[in-house]
Order: C-alpha cells, then sequence, then structure tokens
C-alpha cells in the first residue's frame, strides 16, 4: 500500500486475517464505527477527513502484527482529546483494556516538551511509567506519531520542525530501544528531512548515485557468499541494504567529513545472511572469515550477549572483493524478526493465544526502570539513571529554563553552547553543570543542567578544537579563527610590506590603491589585494617577492618550495627559498614534529609556528586536521641527509620461539638499529612486537620492513606515530 493512500478499514482486517486468520474482529470494527461517529466533520490540514488518520494507525499497527485490542485502541486513540468521549465512555463500550491503552496514549499527548526540568523529568516519567504499565501505550503513541510525520508537510514550519525534533529526540531513540528497527529508521529519516532539509535531499541524491553504481558490486558478493555456502551445504538468504539517511548522515557528522566526503564512508551498504538455526550462523561466520579476511577489531557477538532490546545477531567486517570492506549480520529468521519487530513481535498469536504484556519484562532494562519510578523522586536523579538504560548513544541535558538539548557522548559545554546559539559559543567564558562550575572540556552527562556564562572579551581558543564532539561547534569555531586570525595577518602583512617599501623609498599606500596591487595578486595565483596582504602576513610571500613584481625586476614564476636540510655543525634543520622570510633572509628555521616523526622522503607539510620557524609533519598525521589551513605551507625534501632518525613500528607475528631473533636479524640486515624493542603475547597465540628503529630515509624505512615482512611467522608489520 503506498504511504499516502487513505486506509479502509477492509485494509485493515484483511491485514489482521493475514496473521490472525479466522480471528473474531468484531472488536476492531465496532471502534471503527465509535471513531467514525466521534470524529464526524473534522478536518485534518491536508484536507482528509479526520478519521484518516486514526484509520492510518491502526493499520501500522497491524503491519506490527498486533493485537486486537491494540488495534482497536489505535482507532480510538484520539476521541478523548478531540471530541466529547470521555474514558467511562471507552471502558464502558470496550472494557478496561483498551480504555487503559486510549488513556495512556491521551496523556502522553498532551506531554509539553519544552518546560522546567522538574516538569521534563515527570514527563519522561509519565512516559516510563505507561511503557512499564503496558508497553502497548507506547506502541500505539509511536504509530500514531509515525502517522503524523508521514504527513507533516501540512503543518507551518516551525511547528514541523519542533516535532520533527520531538521524533528525533524521544520517539525514534524509544523505538530503538523497542527494538523496532523499521521504526525507528523511518522516524529518523522523516525528521531528518524536516530538520534539515536541504542536507537531506543533497544526501538522498548521492547515496542514490553510489548505490546505483554499486549494484554490480552488491550482487558480486551476494552471488559470491550464496554460492560458498551452498558448497558447504547451508542454505541462506543473502540481503544487501543501503544504511539509512540519517545513520549516514550521523556517521559523516561523527568523522568530521562533509557530504562531499560521502567516498570516505565504506559501509553505505550492508549484508545480511539469514539461516535457520544458531549453530548455521557460527558456521556462516568461519566459512565467511575463510573467504574474506576479517577486519580487526570489528566482530561483535550479540547471540550470545544479545542487546537489552534482544536483538541479536553477528556483526563482521572483512575485506572483501576488490579489497573494499564491507560489513555482513549473520542471524536466524526469528533473530531477523524480532531485530525488526523488537517488543512487537511478542505479541504474535500463538497456537491461539496472546502472549501477556506481562512477559515484556524479560527487558531487562525496562525492569530497571520500574524501579527508578519507586527509588528516585529527584527529577536530576532520575535523569541521570536513564542515561544508560534509555538513551545509548546520545546525552539529553537541559538549559536552565527545562528546555532538552540532544548531544553525542562525550560533548562538551562548549558543545551545548554552540547548540543554543553561535553568538553563545563564540562568548562562552565559563560553564556550571547542576550549579557547580566546571572545565569547558568537561564530558556532559544525561540530565545535567547546564548553564553558560558568557562575556564580550572571550573569544573562541583553538584548543576547543581538541575536545568538541559537534560538528556545529567545530565548524564555527573554525569559521571565527579564519576570519579573525585573516583581519590580524592583513593589518601584520600591511605593515611588513610598508617596511619593505619604506627601504626602496617607494609609498605601499600608492601601490595598493592602485590598479598594479591586484595584478600582482594574480601573479602569485591570488584573488584579490587583501589575499595578497594575507599572504605576506603568513609568510607565504616575502614582502621583497611583491615589491620586485610591483617594480618588474623579476619573472612570473611558480611559488617556491621550501627545501629543508639538517645544518651538520648544530644538528639544526634549516630551510632555503623564497617564502616564509619574514625579515628578508632567505634561512628559516625548521624542526620535524615529534608527534609523526617524518623522515627524508615521507610527504611532508609544513606549518609556520609562532616563534619556532617551520613545524613539519607527515600528511596523514592526525594532528594536520587541527591545524590552521592559512598556516600551511607546502615543503619537500631535496636529498637524504644520511643521519638517521627514529621511526616506531608495530609487528604482528605468531607466538612462536625465536621469533624476536628472526625479527631483529631482518632489521639488521638492512643495516638498521633497533633503539628499543618491547613484546606482548595475546591468548590467541600471536605477539606483538613495539619497536623504535633509526632509518635514514623512507626508501631506507620501506627496505626494513620488506625484511621484516619476509620472515616467516610474520603476520602484519605497520608504522606507528610515534
Amino acid at each position: 500500500m503506498k504511504r499516502r493512500d487513505i486506509v479502509r478499514i477492509s485494509d485493515i482486517l484483511d491485514q489482521i486475517q493475514s496473521y490472525l486468520p479466522g480471528a473474531n474482529t468484531y472488536l476492531v470494527e465496532k471502534a471503527y464505527v465509535f471513531a467514525a461517529k466521534a470524529h464526524a466533520g473534522q478536518i485534518r490540514k491536508s484536507g482528509e477527513p479526520y478519521l484518516a488518520h486514526p484509520l492510518a494507525v491502526a493499520y501500522i499497527l497491524s503491519q506490527m502484527r498486533l493485537d486486537l485490542p491494540t488495534i482497536a485502541a489505535g482507532l480510538l486513540h484520539d476521541t478523548v482529546e478531540d471530541s466529547a468521549t470521555t474514558i467511562e465512555d471507552i471502558r464502558k463500550h470496550f472494557g478496561e483494556e483498551v480504555a487503559l491503552i486510549v488513556d495512556g496514549v491521551t496523556k502522553l499527548s498532551a506531554l509539553p516538551t519544552s518546560s522546567r526540568l522538574h516538569q521534563q523529568a515527570e514527563n519522561f516519567r509519565k512516559m516510563l511509567l505507561a511503557m512499564a504499565k503496558d508497553l502497548r501505550v507506547i506502541l500505539v503513541k509511536l504509530a500514531d506519531r509515525l502517522h503524523n510525520m508521514r504527513t507533516l508537510e501540512y503543518q507551518p514550519e516551525h511547528k514541523r520542525r519542533r516535532i520533527a525534533q520531538e521524533t528525533l529526540d524521544i520517539y525514534a531513540p524509544l523505538a530503538s530501544r523497542l527494538g523496532i528497527d523499521w521504526l525507528k529508521r523511518e522516524l529518523e529519516d522523516l525528521s531528518f528531512r524536516y530538520l534539515y532539509p536541504e542536507d537531506y535531499e543533497r544526501l538522498k541524491t548521492e547515496v542514490e548515485k553510489r548505490l546505483e553504481e554499486a549494484q554490480a558490486y552488491v550482487e558480486e558478493v551476494k552471488t559470491l557468499i550464496r554460492q560458498t555456502l551452498e558448497k558447504h551445504g547451508i542454505k541462506a538468504r543473502v540481503l544487501g541494504r543501503a544504511k539509512h539517511l540519517w545513520s549516514v548522515y550521523r556517521k559523516l557528522e561523527r568523522y568530521g567529513l562533509t557530504i562531499d566526503q560521502l567516498d570516505q564512508i565504506y559501509d553505505l551498504i550492508g549484508f545480511r545472511v539469514i539461516v535457520k538455526t544458531v549453530k548455521e550462523c557460527y558456521e556462516v561466520l568461519g566459512i565467511i572469515h575463510a573467504l574474506w579476511p576479517p577486519i580487526p577489531g570489528r566482530f561483535k557477538d550479540y547471540i550470545s550477549l544479545p542487546k537489552p532490546n534482544l536483538y541479536q545477531s553477528l556483526h563482521t567486517t572483512v575485506l572483501g572483493p576488490k579489497g573494499k570492506r564491507i560489513e555482513i549480520q549473520i542471524r536466524t529468521e526469528e533473530m531477523d524478526r524480532i531485530a525488526n519487530e523488537g517488543i512487537a513481535a511478542h505479541w504474535l498469536y500463538k497456537e491461539g493465544a496472546i502472549l501477556s504484556p506481562g512477559q515484556a519484562r524479560k527487558f531487562e532494562w525496562l525492569e530497571r526502570l520500574v524501579e527508578l519510578q519507586k527509588e528516585l523522586q529527584n527529577p536530576r536523579e532520575f535523569l541521570e539513571s536513564l542515561r544508560m538504560d534509555l538513551f545509548p548513544e546520545e546525552v539529553y541535558v537541559f538549559t536552565p529554563q527545562g528546555d532538552i538539548k540532544v548531544l553525542p557522548r562525550g560533548a562538551t559545554p562548549v558543545d551545548f553552547a554552540y547548540a543554543i546559539h553561535t553568538e553563545v559559543g563564540h562568548h562562552c567564558a565559563r560553564a556550571w553543570v547542576n550549579g557547580r562550575l566546571v572545565p569547558l572540556d568537561y564530558k556532559l552527562q544525561t540530565g545535567d543542567i547546564v548553564k553558560i556564562d558568557t562575556s564580550p572579551q572571550h573569544r573562541p581558543s583553538r584548543d576547543w578544537l581538541k575536545f568538541v564532539k559537534t560538528s556545529r561547534a567545530r565548524s564555527r569555531i573554525r569559521q571565527w579563527l579564519r576570519t579573525e586570525e585573516k583581519e590580524r595577518v592583513v593589518a601584520a602583512g600591511r605593515e611588513m610590506l610598508a617596511r619593505e617599501f619604506r627601504k626602496h623609498r617607494k609609498n605601499v599606500s600608492e601601490f595598493l590603491e592602485s590598479e598594479k596591487a591586484l595584478e600582482v595578486a594574480r601573479k602569485f595565483n591570488l584573488k584579490s589585494v587583501e589575499d595578497l596582504l594575507a599572504a605576506v602576513g603568513y609568510g607565504k610571500l616575502t614582502p621583497l617577492q611583491v615589491l620586485k613584481k610591483y617594480l618588474g625586476e623579476e619573472k612570473t614564476e611558480e611559488p617556491t618550495k621550501i627545501v629543508c636540510e639538517k645544518v651538520p655543525e648544530t644538528g639544526e634543520y634549516r630551510c632555503t627559498g623564497e617564502v616564509l622570510l619574514m625579515d628578508g633572509t632567505r634561512d628559516v628555521l625548521f624542526h620535524l614534529s615529534r608527534c609523526c616523526n617524518p623522515v627524508p622522503g615521507d610527504e611532508v607539510v609544513g606549518y609556520i609556528t609562532r616563534g619556532r620557524g617551520i613545524s613539519v609533519h607527515r600528511v596523514n598525521c592526525p594532528n594536520v586536521a587541527l591545524l590552521d589551513d592559512e598556516r600551511k605551507i607546502e615543503v619537500r625534501w631535496e636529498k637524504a641527509d644520511g643521519q638517521v632518525h627514529p621511526v616506531r613500528l608495530s609487528v604482528i607475528t605468531q607466538d612462536r620461539k625465536g621469533m624476536l631473533a628472526a625479527v631483529s636479524s631482518a632489521v639488521s640486515a638492512a643495516e638498521a638499529n633497533i633503539l628499543k624493542a618491547e613484546v606482548q603475547t595475546t591468548p590467541d597465540r600471536r605477539a606483538i612486537f613495539d619497536m623504535v628503529v633509526e632509518v635514514t630515509d623512507r626508501r631506507h624505512l620501506e627496505k626494513i620492513m620488506a625484511n621484516v615482512r619476509s620472515v616467516d611467522g610474520v603476520l602484519k608489520v605497520e608504522r606507528r606515530l610515534a
């Protein structure tokens, strides 16, 4: 059935018969007639009769294969709130069971989402108490919210955003905690669509394009898995499914990537292998690991240790065809059903009897929440105790007014400040959590009440980039730093240029106000005179270079690169070239960064420090991402200087006698010295060597690593950061 088709009562009855053949549906039909009378004459904002909404909710509940009282309650869920009907009327006509569900949903529908802390805590408490009393209350509410989200376009924009945020903050996590995966995914994607419409459309287009391009690869992987399992006598369903858009967007945020960098996300498509028995799950795992090498640290066994929402599956990531990483989930048919339906799976008929809602108490987290209702009356304590039980991936913190802010785990007061407003973030001076002054890098916990003190004198610090977690905070900080930094360096560049011009008895103002200044800027591949001044201020160009271009004493040439060598007499490094010459000299102090230990031959990048010359990093050093792009500069090695440099290696081998001696001999055969070596063994009979060797350049390093790889029993050799 298409999403926007109006549901008829016959659609619901047919759906019920598909999983409860022969069931007496009189209760549902009676509820339909009652709801039709109660909502007579009412119209939704879409222009449809209001009855279309409870019909859609009931149909969603029937798709969840729920029992008849729940579907009847879905038809009746708005009658008390939106008509003259009372709970007593529902109890009289449909009994206590249906009345309790309708009453629970009615109360939840009226919950505010922006109030003081005590009220917020009570909202959570009411919702959890309703769930604990009868989980069918929240299932009806989730179906109600899903249909409202599907028709959200008819609401005004401010209401769309509020409802979408509430859905993302509360209802999608609840669906996840209840294990109803399909519902969680749809709620998240619909929220994404209305909260970030531009990003949603862009990401949707980019993902669809890549999925189309990857279709042949997906079919190849599925066929290989299926054929390999058949050879081992295992029949399985093999599926390839794209991750939903919100999860992809969150992953981009988590790794600090933009939508343009989507290609760096390797697991847009996940594969699922569904078999008959638990025994076959583990057999399939072994077969797949024999077919493709597993990625270390990427295996999880949720069969032996199910998630709190009863989810069970084996997860592994392997290096598949063409060297691409692929994620594979392995589970039984029953596990797959529970993974999609979650708690709803426990209301199915089995041999004509309904499973009692009380059996849902096998959800241990729900048992803990029921106990919390009795033990914790303090709102803050109650919310803190919910942290790991209800919302494991995010933290829910509060403004002093009681408004909820949802942040990623590990977020700090600075992230919170930017979530309030960019200007609050920019001028964040101090943070108070639960009335106590805390450092700005304090990790927020669910239930924290956060107050930010601002000051016009306070500005973002580059150090904040080391601990903020949200992409919003990171991008706003970087944007401010770039703007503020550029203003300073443009002024510095102007002053440096003025000094150089004065030496040659030239007027810098006359130059800068003339068309010649823009011509000079373009000769250096710069777009404006301001960019020219900034390049001088950053040290990318010398005032003398600019003056020569202006006077026409030098031909246009490509920007020169720095050539770096070690000075034998002093052991210092110096760079030569016609850049970074702040005072007109040609020599610039240079040092190798200790965080990544570059050696001659490595691809490197220079960074203009304050007072310490140029710091040189390997281009893949993690710290490079934290550095200001405006102060990075191209550098290269001229030649190896014959000096030795320390490099850290990690070598993984089989744990057997003589391996240390064999590895040491391989290093010595490459004419290298070992400065340090530590060995650890693992329970799976592996040995891990952490060693520091002396090398003259990258070729020497590659020779050492090749020698070590050739040793029998060596499994892996890699270069490590210092």
